[in-house]
């Protein structure tokens, strides 16, 4: 499968838009419970502000590209899923293994171009390997929870980030992270527990360590279906999800979204 051109959606047989005035965005997910998939996808159009005909859809887990032209798209926004990228070859799973390649030789184009990116969760891990940055289980990992997350110096001053409360709260849950900033990387947002939270390449590649597309009714969602996959004792589920609906999380969407917006029709 060749993903290129103006293609509506990757799993409609790559139809040609030829009436689309932007380029669309690119969405890879890696999640392959069909309920969260869904899920995390409606959740970055509503977050970001997009219809369906502004992206092209592609679930890595059940079909990985032949090749990405980069320059068909806006830019490229990687979510989240059950899959670690520090995971090392015996441990992936046969979905995690089949886009594993794939995904290495497009995060390094996309770093060496500088080319629009908003990794999320796996989506940093993931670009944080490619740079060599150190990516694992050892500290730092999160259970479902919503936590402080504060902008440093270089994030109060980054384009996405000027303007919003300098203090944020976010939805985390993960069993991996950055043991430090990756080389190269700017730090824009930290947190106590974990002090990586959100990072920047150059000038046009993001990714951050918690879910900026999430909501109440995604961690909802989530914490029921993930009940069991080691993110959090499952008796704490119920807890979880009640503390959850207590909080208000709203700077996070709007990040996402002013990364649409940014890059909708051009960057500079």
């Amino acid at each position: 499968m060749v993903v290129g051109g103006h293609p509506r959606h990757a799993n409609a047989g790559l139809n040609v838009c030829s009436l689309m005035s932007t380029k669309p965005f690119l969405i890879l997910q890696l999640r392959p419970e069909d309920i969260a998939s869904d899920n995390e996808y409606e959740a970055i159009l509503l977050h970001g502000g997009l219809a369906e005909e502004e992206v092209v859809r592609v679930r890595m887990d059940q079909q990985v590209p032949e090749n990405v032209s980069l320059d068909a798209y806006a830019g490229v926004i990687v979510g989240g899923g059950p899959s670690n990228a520090s995971d090392s070859e015996d441990h992936r799973t046969p979905e995690h293994q089949r886009f594993h390649d794939f995904l290495r030789r497009l995060l390094r184009e996309v770093i060496d171009r500088d080319k629009p990116y908003f990794g999320i969760c796996f989506g940093l891990g993931a670009i944080a390997t490619i740079t060599e940055g150190s990516v694992s289980k050892e500290h730092y990992g999160e259970l479902v929870m919503t936590i402080s997350v504060s902008l440093t110096k270089d994030g109060e001053r980054d384009p996405l980030l000027q303007g919003l409360p300098k203090t944020f709260r976010a939805f985390v849950g993960h069993k991996e992270a950055c043991q430090a900033v990756p080389p190269r990387a700017v730090l824009l947002a930290t947190g106590d527990a974990c002090p990586v939270q959100m990072i920047r390449f150059g000038s046009h590649v993001y990714a951050t360590q918690f879910h900026p597309e999430l909501d109440v009714e995604g961690v909802t969602l989530r914490v029921s279906i993930y009940k069991d996959a080691g993110y959090f004792p499952p008796e704490d589920a119920e807890r979880i999800i009640e503390n959850s609906s207590k909080e208000s999380v709203t700077v996070p969407p709007m990040i996402l979204k002013r990364f649409i917006e940014r890059y909708r029709t051009s960057y500079e």
